[in-house]
């Protein structure tokens, strides 16, 4: 077994309302800052031991699917490094 962090990128699918980040752009642009979209993201990084990277990824695919992302609203990636 090898260790690898899997890192889990959740974001919800363009034209779902994300209030959090249209009130962060709406301060951002106050502050000056020109902004073409802002979209909020929660990331969530698992250890996991594992056979081979791809058999990592299966596993953190398999979380967001049962747990972390709603596939309904949400759109997620899975990226996994060795430790």
């Amino acid at each position: 077994m090898t260790a690898y962090t899997a890192t889990v990128t959740v974001r919800l699918k363009r034209g779902v309302l994300d209030p959090e980040a249209e009130t962060a752009q709406r301060s951002l642009e106050r502050l000056g800052f020109d902004l073409d979209d802002l979209r909020s993201a929660d990331r969530f990084e698992i250890d996991i031991d594992a056979e081979s990277a791809d058999s990592a990824a299966d596993r953190a695919d398999e979380m967001a699917e049962r747990l972390l992302a709603n596939p309904t609203i949400h759109d997620y990636e899975v990226e996994v490094t060795e430790r």
